[in-house]
């Protein structure tokens, strides 16, 4: 199901993240006319796509380098549409990762070789790179 809703935008509103914009009025002798936005929802519904859905990448073995270059690697493998992911710390301590180069990689979630999806959790487990060994 396709909805548009339109709103009237003045000259210093700004409206953003629009599928589809639609501008009315090029200005008068008093200022610029309001512009007229319309936005398809196209998401509200209807089902993904198969070839959405469908896509997937299987987890490169990213063990024994660090937190931040296992990230990159990641969102390069998947084209962004798996930017995050979520880290813990392997030593029970549950120290947040503030400094993601400063974390080595021992195991990641999902394992190396089995595939994701762009919702599946991707979880690195890590250790302190100058003073801890992977357990």
């Amino acid at each position: 199901m396709n909805r548009s809703v339109k709103a009237t935008v003045g000259p210093v509103g700004i409206l953003a993240a629009v599928s589809a914009i639609t501008l009315t009025g090029c200005g008068s002798a008093t200022g610029p006319a309001p512009a007229t936005v319309t936005v398809h929802d196209t998401a509200s519904s209807e089902a993904p796509s198969a070839s959405a859905s469908a896509k997937s990448w299987v987890m490169p073995d990213l063990r024994g380098g660090n937190l931040q270059t296992a990230q990159d690697a990641i969102q390069a493998l998947t084209g962004n549409p798996a930017f995050f992911s979520t880290s813990t710390d392997l030593t029970g301590q549950g120290r947040m990762q503030v400094m993601d180069r400063n974390w080595q990689v021992c195991s990641s979630t999902p394992a190396p070789g089995e595939s994701f999806t762009s919702t599946s959790k991707v979880d690195f487990g890590v250790v302190k790179i100058d003073s801890e060994s992977c357990p």
